[in-house]
C-alpha cells in the first residue's frame, strides 16, 4: 500500500467501525501503532489530554486491558455482552502528507450501544491520525468528540 489514496483512508475508517460493531476487538487493536492513543476529550476544543481531564485517554496497553476485560469470561458487567452499531457519514480526508507519513480524517457519527434493556445513543465526530507502518495504515491517535460531552451519562462500555 505504498501509494495511499483517499479511498484507502475512508475504507480504513469504515473497517475500524465494522470491527468494533462485530466485537472483533483483537483485530481492532491491531490497527493501532505501538505508540497510538484513543482520546475522548471532556471539553469542547480541548487541546491537551494530559493536563486537562478527559473522558478517556488510553494508550495501547490500556486499550489491551480494556479488550481483555470485554472478552473475559469473568467480566460480570458484560453479561449480557454490550453490542454497538456505528452509523458514519462519509469520512473526510483532512490531510494526506506522504512526505511526513501523516494522514488525517474527520468523520461525523451516531453510535448506539445496548446491553440488556439499556440503550444509549451518542453523536459526535471521530478524528483519525494515521501513518503507514510496514505497508499498513496504523492509528496514531483516534480522537472521539461527543456532541454532549458535558452531559451526565453512565459508563461507556465499548469503544466508539
Amino acid at each position: 500500500m505504498s501509494g495511499i489514496t483517499e479511498r484507502d483512508l475512508t475504507d480504513f475508517v469504515y473497517r475500524e467501525a465494522r470491527l468494533l460493531d462485530e466485537l472483533r476487538y483483537e483485530d481492532w487493536l491491531a490497527l493501532y501503532a505501538e505508540d497510538g492513543h484513543y482520546w475522548m476529550p471532556a471539553e469542547w476544543q480541548q487541546t491537551d489530554p494530559r493536563l486537562q481531564a478527559s473522558l478517556m485517554y488510553e494508550d495501547v496497553l490500556l486499550l489491551r486491558i480494556r479488550v481483555e476485560r470485554l472478552s473475559g469470561a469473568r467480566t460480570f458487567s458484560q453479561k449480557p455482552k454490550s453490542r454497538a452499531q456505528h452509523l458514519l457519514q462519509t469520512p473526510q480526508v483532512d490531510e494526506m502528507n506522504t512526505d511526513e507519513n501523516r494522514y488525517r480524517t474527520f468523520t461525523p457519527f451516531h453510535y448506539a450501544e445496548t446491553r440488556g434493556d439499556e440503550f444509549t445513543i451518542f453523536a459526535g465526530w471521530a478524528r483519525h491520525e494515521l501513518r503507514l507502518e510496514d505497508d499498513r495504515l496504523k492509528i496514531v491517535l483516534k480522537r472521539v468528540e461527543l456532541v454532549n460531552f458535558d452531559a451526565p451519562f453512565g459508563n461507556i462500555q465499548l469503544l466508539m
